[in-house]
């Protein structure tokens, strides 16, 4: 069994916010993008935060959301996941339109985040908050899947221990982890080598490829970190101002867009 699309019951458990399941199949294959993202609006009050992003990710694909810090990309991946409302715009998963559910119930339907700051449960366990990650789950399955051990075996050795007892590499292995026990079919991450010391870095960007390349999740991801972007990434969206202002393939990642858009 593995994290992503590991069944048939649950991805029988996936439903539209109808309640009708997808049907755009070409010789049994979905072939609708895993996110995609269509003039999107935010605002906080008066001040707008996402001014019509759009954005595509693909199944099987590392996609980057890059940019300067206030361009709105925590806010985009909080609309994305359903933590905020967009006032105008559309969020389609497998070609499935999910404007209409809460945050949990886009759980249920295969999204997830590990948001900012990693926000694990510090006084539960470390298995506490894996079994946390279960409630995403449409079949009902309540035994932790032990492949995360395989991915961060650190975890398993610290099963009782609490979630704030943990360093910050160790707790953010957990929110991965954590993400990963509903079996999601797209994969949100904000930001998740801040703060990191460098093995932990490539230990998360070797996941990371795993679960995209090898097992056909959709992964996006906010980074600042250039070098680990066009080490795992394979394609970007460069953010301003609340909208994306560049976009394409990480080798098109030149100078003059990090001049333009990134440096500070």
């Amino acid at each position: 069994m593995t994290l992503a699309h590991d069944s048939k019951t649950q991805d029988a458990g996936r439903r539209t916010q109808d309640g009708n399941a997808s049907h755009n199949l070409i010789n049994g294959k979905n072939t609708s993008p895993g996110l995609s993202v269509e003039n999107v609006h935010f605002a906080y009050g008066s001040i707008k935060a996402l001014n019509g992003v759009n954005l595509v990710a693909q199944p099987g694909k590392i996609h980057c959301v890059m940019g300067r810090n206030g361009v709105g990309k925590t806010t985009l991946m909080r609309t994305i996941m359903g933590v905020y409302r967009a006032s105008a715009g559309s969020v389609v998963m497998h070609g499935i339109p999910i404007d209409r559910l809460d945050a949990p119930r886009r759980a249920k339907n295969g999204l997830a985040l590990v948001p900012q700051g990693r926000e694990i449960f510090p006084k539960l366990t470390v298995e506490e908050n894996l079994r946390v990650g279960l409630e995403a789950r449409t079949d009902r399955r309540r035994k932790i899947d032990e492949e995360v051990y395989e991915f961060f075996p650190i975890l398993k050795q610290f099963l009782k221990r609490m979630g704030g007892d943990l360093s910050g590499g160790q707790q953010q292995q957990l929110a991965i982890a954590r993400a990963l026990q509903g079996a999601p079919q797209v994969l949100l991450l904000d930001e998740p080598t801040e703060g990191i010391q460098p093995n932990i870095i490539q230990l998360i960007g070797d996941v990371l490829q795993k679960l995209a390349h090898q097992r056909g999740m959709t992964v996006v991801l906010v980074e600042q970190y250039l070098d680990f972007v066009k080490e795992i990434g394979d394609t970007f969206a460069i953010m301003n101002r609340g909208r994306v202002v560049a976009e394409g393939t990480t080798d098109q990642l030149h100078d003059e867009l990090i001049s333009q858009h990134l440096s500070v």
